[in-house]
């Protein structure tokens, strides 16, 4: 039986030390927020936080993480979605299909508490999840409005809501 701290609380799980964190956070933990995309860490769905730092879990056995290490999943990173990031990605629409922003969000939290107003090049550097979608200018956007304290006219985009506002 191993122990991790996930989502601030220490849990036990009955899973081979192979297993990939994954699949223990979706299957042993019923944390389904965290996606499996490729299971060769390439395209970031499944992007959680060990310690502050993105890290793919489709390849990460579980035996490599240990109960002092504390792991954030997507339902961890707030619970009413009221993280800036979070806030930023409703209000710029980023998401279209959805599946892979949760992983796109904790690479993008764990940048910008290590960069609070990266570069385009950071951006480019540390943000290389894969969307389907292609939504890769309004995840740019969404960081450049956290970056700016939330203004959202800082994204440089014009986008027409459903409701007849603009942002």
């Amino acid at each position: 039986m191993a122990k991790l701290n996930v989502n601030g609380q220490v849990r036990d799980v009955d899973a081979e030390p192979d297993t990939p964190l994954l699949w223990v956070l979706r299957e042993q933990l019923g944390l389904t927020g965290t996606k499996y995309g490729c299971g060769i860490a390439q395209c970031g769905a499944c992007t959680v936080h060990i310690d502050g730092v993105a890290t793919r879990t489709c390849v990460r056995p579980l035996a490599s993480v240990s109960a002092n290490q504390k792991v954030i999943t997507i339902e961890g990173l707030s619970k009413d979605g009221s993280h800036p990031v979070q806030q930023a990605w409703a209000k710029l629409d980023v998401p279209q299909c959805g599946f892979c922003q949760s992983g796109m969000i904790m690479a993008v939290t764990a940048l910008l508490k290590a960069k609070p107003n990266p570069s385009d090049a950071e951006i480019n550097q540390s943000i290389t999840n894969i969307c389907r979608c292609g939504t890769y200018n309004r995840v740019r956007a969404a960081i450049k409005v956290v970056a700016s304290g939330g203004k959202t006219a800082s994204a440089g985009l014009a986008i027409q809501h459903a409701n007849g506002s603009t942002t």
